[in-house]
């Protein structure tokens, strides 16, 4: 996924993006509240990792006007403060989940997950594409009996066309969602990934379909 993480503790931030990067994701740091608005006004992030308490304007500020004006991003809120009513105060502005500081990173992580699959409108742990099922709690792809090995970005790919499998996903929303702002990005990046993948879902399993000057398919039948 493409994460937005609004957090101005830069040790915890630098934390956060190493080990959601490690897990595959596109993550982008923004330490103020301004700009976490402008940031999801130009780009389409999957999730939001939002602290309540910020520089500028607080966490609370962000996810109203988040809402006000229609985004309907999912938002995981960060706070080390323990009281029921800040907790109820975001859930009721349109927050979709909750974690106190100090946290687990398998609790994050998990959470991650769960807030995916839910936007995705799939609740369930697995993606089933023909021959090839794809885990996204242990991260693992296999075709059969056949485990997958797949690098960070090629599993980023997989993830994101095997979500929409069956339609046609444009280049530019791969792009978009595997890779952050800060990273070094060729401008064969994504068909490079896509040759990889084709090579290792060969022989048995779905293949990928380039739809020419459009994007790709990962065909389901």
């Amino acid at each position: 996924m493409r994460i937005l993480i609004v957090e101005d503790d830069a040790a915890l931030a630098r934390s956060i993006v190493a080990l959601l990067r490690s897990a595959g994701h596109a993550v982008d740091p923004v330490a103020r509240g301004e700009d976490a608005l402008i940031a999801l006004a130009d780009e389409p992030y999957a999730l939001v990792i939002l602290d309540v308490g910020l520089p500028d304007i607080d966490g609370f500020a962000v996810l109203q006007a988040l809402r006000r004006r229609g985004d309907k991003v999912p938002v995981l809120m960060l706070t080390a403060r323990d009281a029921l009513d800040d907790r109820v105060r975001g859930l009721d502005l349109g927050a979709d989940d909750y974690l106190r500081k100090p946290f687990a990173p398998e609790e994050l992580e998990a959470r991650i997950r769960a807030l995916g699959r839910r936007r995705g409108g799939d609740p369930t742990p697995e993606l089933v594409i023909g021959s090839l099922v794809l885990n996204r709690s242990t991260g693992q792809a296999q075709i059969g009996d056949r485990v997958l090995d797949l690098r960070r970005r090629e599993w980023a790919v997989l993830d994101a066309l095997a979500a929409r499998a069956g339609q046609i996903v444009p280049r530019e929303t791969l792009q978009s969602e595997v890779f952050g702002y800060d990273d070094p990005v060729g401008p064969n990046a994504i068909e490079v990934n896509i040759t990889r993948l084709r090579g290792k879902l060969a022989p048995d399993g779905p293949t990928i379909r380039t739809v020419r000057g459009v994007g790709y398919l990962l065909d389901a039948g």
